[in-house]
């Protein structure tokens, strides 16, 4: 089987510097910020030891509706309304057998070598859910500690659906996530175990409680 562990999250945004830059503000390390090639889209990255927290804009959309990611739908999730804003990326664990967590769509993105490819779980055609993407080539990664913010100690996702996806339920179990229905699309981000006992809420720029 299959073990997993969240590498990291990203929030689809159409004002990346407002909401970078609010994060900027509470004192969130940004890494440096990528095009995707062929995908349509650009990033601002927040990295800590184990995850990283990625925002996630439109940079052209006609790319993003005719490249590779097409059934991603990026300019749908980030222009319609009452759609999840989130993806999940997800890598194997040291231990993990080989093989497939979900199923899915091979994703080969025009800036990975063949045959380096995203598994995206086939629950992409419902716009209310997260994307849920895996990394089959790579294994765990160890970051820097940087910054104020040392390590990423949990997420949740709320979902406001009446019933989670197959794809969604393979999820249950994947360390320092958690997925939940709700009534609205939020994550929750913990750092550092939230020791000191802080927290601050960035809706409606962001969909997101940061507690730390």
């Amino acid at each position: 089987m299959v073990g997993l562990e969240l590498d990291h999250f990203f929030i689809l945004t159409d004002n990346p510097k407002d909401a970078g830059d609010l994060l900027v503000s509470i004192g969130l390390s940004e890494s440096f910020s990528r095009d995707h090639k062929g995908q349509g889209t650009s990033n601002r990255r927040f990295t800590f030891s184990n995850g990283m927290l990625e925002l996630l804009y439109l940079r052209d959309s006609r790319e993003a509706n005719n490249g590779p990611a097409q059934k991603m739908r990026f300019p749908e999730r980030i222009q319609k309304e009452n759609v999840s804003p989130f993806g999940i990326v997800l890598m194997r664990t040291e231990d993990s057998s080989s093989g497939m967590p979900f199923s899915g769509w091979k994703y080969q993105p025009d800036y990975f070598e063949p045959p380096n490819a995203f598994h995206v779980g086939d629950n992409s055609e419902i716009l209310e859910e997260p994307l849920c993407i895996y990394v089959p080539f790579a294994g765990p990664v160890s970051r820097k500690e940087t910054g104020t913010f040392k390590s990423m100690s949990h997420v949740q996702l709320s979902v406001p659906l009446g019933e989670m996806s197959e794809t969604l339920r393979a999820l249950q179990s994947v360390d320092r996530l958690l997925i939940e229905l709700g009534s609205e699309h939020l994550a929750t981000l913990t750092l550092d175990h939230g020791r000191s006992g802080l927290s601050s809420d960035l809706r409606p720029d962001l969909p997101l409680v940061i507690h730390w």
